[in-house]
C-alpha cells in the first residue's frame, strides 16, 4: 500500500481528543472492523507511516501494538505489520479521496477549507421552491423523467443558446449533480485498461470517477498544451478540461485554446469534456468566455453558485449520447426530484442576478484570504486569481500531505496538492477554498499559521534540512 492511499483511508483521524496514538489505533480499528483494511493486507512500516503522517515513530508503534493486543494486526520480523485474518478474496472498494472522506465523516469542529461549496442556500432558492408549488400541484404523470424536466431542459437550452452555443433542448440531460454527470459520462465512454487524459493538476472528484472505471490516467498541464501529440500516442477513450476558473488552478483558457482542443478532439474521434461548472463563479468585471464549440461534450451544476445542497447539475451533448446517458440514468435513479428541477427551472432564468452577488462576495472572500496568508505566512506562494473558488498555495517547503495532518491537528481541513495530480506531482501544494463565511477564513488561517510553525516535514524529521521549492 503507498502512504498517499493509507493517508487518504485515514481522513481526519486526528481531529479528535486525546493522545494521537490512540486517535489513531482508533481510526485504524475502525478501518478494520468495516473491512476497508482487508483481512492480511500490508500495512505500512512504523517509519513510513510516521513520515506520511507527520508525527514520531513511537506514536505509530503504540498505536500497532494497540491494535496488536486487540488481536486486529499481526505484526511479524521479516514479514511487516498485516491486517489479522486471512484476505478476502474481493474486499470492498472505498474512496480514498480527502474531499469525499471529509463530507462522510461529520465535522467534530474542524474548519472544513477544503470541500469548496457556498455554505449557506441563498434567499432565492426558497422562493424558488415557493413559486413552483402551484406547478407541482398541476403536475400529471408518474414523475419518472430520466432526461430530466422539459421545462428545465429549456431553459438550460437557451442559456447555451445566450453564451453562443445554439442548443435544443434535447440536447441536455438533467442530473443529480455535477458529480452524476462525470459518473455516467465515465460509464458510457470508459473501459477497464481505457486511456483517459487529464490535466495535472485537475478535480479530484473526477479522478475518482475515472479510477473507478479502472481507467489508465495519462497527464498534460493545465490547459493542455500537447494535447494533439498525446492524442496520437495514447489514443484516449476521452479527455477531461476544466477550462474556465479551473479547480484548482484558477486558470481560464482563451477561446481560441478551446476552439483548437476542440478540433483536435473531433478530428480524432476524442469525446472532449469540458466542466464548465465553475464557469459563473467570475469576480465583478469578470466576464467568462463563451459556451465551448457544439463538439463538445459540457457539464454545468448549480451547486457552486448557489448551493451544493440544491443536486442539479447536467450534461450539454449530441442527442444520441443524450439518449444514452438517460438508460444508464434510469438504471439508478429513474429520474431524479421534480420538485428541485421546478425549482431550478425558475433559478435559471435568474442565474446571471445571482451570478453578480455571488461573484461580488467571492472577490470580497478571495482577496481577504490572500491578505490574510500573505500576513500569518509569508513564505507561502499563493497566486491570486480571478474567479472560481480556490487558492493553489505553493508551501515553501516539504509536502501537502503531511502538513495537512499537521493542520487537521489545529482543526482545519486542507486538500494536499498529490490527491488532484495523477501525475504523482503536486506534492508541495496545497488546495484551500475561499467559498467559506470570512469569520471561518480568519479563523482557518490563524489555525494554518499555528500548525505551520509546529510542522516538521520528513526529511527535516530525519536530520535533514528542508528543501526549498524552486
Amino acid at each position: 500500500m503507498e502512504p498517499i492511499e493509507l493517508v487518504g483511508r485515514l481522513g481526519r483521524w486526528a481531529s479528535g481528543r486525546g493522545p494521537l496514538y490512540a486517535l489513531l489505533a482508533e481510526r485504524l480499528r475502525q478501518l478494520i472492523d468495516e473491512g476497508d483494511l482487508a483481512p492480511g493486507e500490508l500495512l505500512l512500516p512504523d517509519r513510513a507511516l510516521a513520515a506520511a503522517l507527520s508525527v514520531g515513530r513511537s506514536t505509530v508503534v503504540a498505536a500497532y501494538d494497540q491494535l496488536a493486543a486487540q488481536g486486529r494486526i499481526v505484526r511479524r520480523q521479516g514479514s511487516g505489520t498485516r491486517v489479522a485474518g486471512v484476505r478476502a478474496a474481493n474486499p470492498p472498494a472505498a474512496t480514498g479521496a480527502p474531499m469525499f472522506l471529509h463530507l462522510l465523516e461529520p465535522r467534530d469542529g474542524t474548519l472544513m477549507l477544503a470541500c469548496a461549496a457556498p455554505v449557506v442556500p441563498p434567499p432565492e432558492l426558497v422562493n424558488a421552491y415557493s413559486a413552483m408549488l402551484p406547478r407541482l400541484a398541476a403536475a400529471t404523470g408518474i414523475g419518472y423523467h430520466p432526461t430530466g424536466l422539459f421545462e428545465l431542459r429549456q431553459a438550460l437550452a437557451v442559456r447555451y443558446s445566450q453564451r453562443g452555443t445554439p442548443t435544443r433542448p434535447e440536447q441536455i440531460l438533467v442530473t443529480s449533480g455535477g458529480q452524476q454527470a462525470l459518473s455516467l459520462l465515465a460509464r458510457a465512454f470508459v473501459a477497464p485498461g481505457d486511456p483517459v487524459l487529464v490535466e495535472a493538476p485537475t478535480y479530484p472528484g473526477a479522478l475518482e470517477v475515472f479510477h473507478e472505471q479502472a481507467a489508465k490516467l495519462h497527464t498534460l498541464p493545465v490547459g493542455m498544451a500537447g494535447f494533439e501529440a498525446a492524442v496520437r500516442r495514447y489514443r484516449p477513450a476521452l479527455a477531461y478540461v476544466v477550462p474556465t476558473f479551473h479547480n484548482p488552478t484558477g486558470a481560464v483558457l482563451s477561446s481560441l485554446q478551446r476552439q483548437h482542443l476542440a478540433a483536435v478532439a473531433a478530428r480524432a474521434g476524442v469525446p472532449l469534456i469540458e466542466d464548465e461548472i465553475l464557469t459563473d463563479l467570475a469576480f465583478p468585471e469578470t466576464e467568462p468566455p463563451p459556451a465551448g464549440p457544439d463538439s463538445v461534450v459540457s457539464i454545468g451544476s448549480l451547486s457552486k453558485v448557489l448551493w451544493g445542497g440544491l443536486r442539479i447539475g447536467w450534461v450539454r451533448a449530441d442527442e444520441p449520447l443524450i439518449s444514452r446517458l438517460a438508460r444508464f440514468r434510469a438504471v439508478h435513479d429513474l429520474g431524479g426530484n421534480v420538485p428541485a428541477q421546478l425549482a431550478a427551472t425558475v433559478l435559471v432564468a435568474e442565474l446571471d442576478e445571482l451570478r453578480q452577488r455571488r461573484a461580488v462576495q467571492l472577490k470580497t472572500n478571495h482577496d481577504l484570504l490572500v491578505s490574510a496568508l500573505a500576513e500569518h505566512l509569508p513564505d507561502w506562494i499563493v497566486p491570486s486569481v480571478s474567479g472560481g473558488q480556490t487558492l493553489w498555495i505553493r508551501l515553501p517547503y516539504g509536502d501537502g500531505a503531511s502538513f495537512a495532518q499537521v493542520a487537521l491537528r489545529e482543526g482545519v481541513a486542507v486538500l494536499p496538492g498529490d490527491g488532484l495530480d495523477a501525475s504523482g506531482g503536486s506534492r508541495d501544494r496545497l488546495r484551500v477554498h475561499f467559498q467559506a463565511d470570512i469569520t471561518d477564513l480568519v479563523d482557518g488561517v490563524h489555525r494554518l499559521a499555528s500548525a505551520w510553525k509546529a510542522y516538521r516535514p520528513p526529511q527535516q524529521r530525519a536530520g535533514h534540512p528542508p528543501t526549498l521549492a524552486i
